[in-house]
């Protein structure tokens, strides 16, 4: 049976999107909770990762090892690194970076893996089925754009390093977890794509605003992977 894997880091995130799910089941596998069951009609494995760029991608590897995964969704929470993004709003991506990743002392760009490059592309079938998805939403009050998400060990806080990101990088958000999750898939061969609601933006003091947005911005992303099943 084939499913479509959905990677979330924290417990707000997992529980918006087990509120759509049905016919769920757990398989315990290590110290993580693997939940199967359907979202519409389609078959979905959830499991929450925990924090950070390690913690995703060895649970995106475990994910990978013990089910027949179609393609990877991550989802959650970002910080808006692009002005022109505020809280609510959504982010899709069209490819991912590492922000800390830093070997520039050897001549490559910042961001550069080796045998991966200075960039992870998510699968452009999935991109544009999320578009003509976007396009067939009703009116709503806040934006969806396809983007770039960087990534990074960091909870972005300093208004600096956000306009740092959004230079280097081009980038719309920033979050602790996608392109790692990114890098596993493309290191795998399976299909990958993000999506990303804004909870907060990088002004000295957002781990408040993050706080209060955490619910908004958890159920925003599960309602969109629904209408993406559908």
């Amino acid at each position: 049976m084939k499913y479509i894997g959905i990677v979330v880091a924290m417990d707000e995130e997992r529980e918006e999107i087990l509120n759509l799910m049905t016919e769920t089941q757990v398989k315990q596998i290590y110290n993580l909770r693997f939940i199967t069951g359907k979202i519409q009609k389609r078959n979905c494995v959830l499991i929450k990762s925990g924090v950070g760029k390690v913690n995703s991608a060895r649970t995106t590897q475990i994910l990978i090892d013990n089910f027949d995964i179609d393609f990877v969704i991550n989802a959650g929470v970002a910080g808006a690194v692009n002005h022109l993004l505020n809280i609510g709003d959504v982010v899709i991506a069209k490819h991912v970076v590492q922000h800390d990743f830093d070997i520039t002392a050897f001549g490559h760009s910042k961001g550069y893996i080796t045998g991966v490059g200075d960039k992870v592309m998510c699968d452009r079938g999935l991109v544009s089925a999320f578009e003509n998805m976007m396009k067939n939403m009703e009116e709503r009050l806040y934006k969806i754009k396809i983007g770039i998400v960087a990534s990074g060990d960091i909870f972005c806080t300093q208004i600096e390093m956000k306009n740092k990101i959004n230079a280097k990088f081009n980038a719309d958000v920033v979050d602790m977890e996608c392109a790692s999750v990114g890098q596993v898939c493309y290191l795998d061969d399976i299909p990958f794509i993000s999506v990303r609601c804004i909870s907060d933006i990088p002004d000295g003091s957002n781990e408040r605003a993050f706080n209060d947005n955490l619910k908004l911005a958890s159920k925003r992303c599960a309602n969109i992977i629904y209408e993406f099943c559908s």
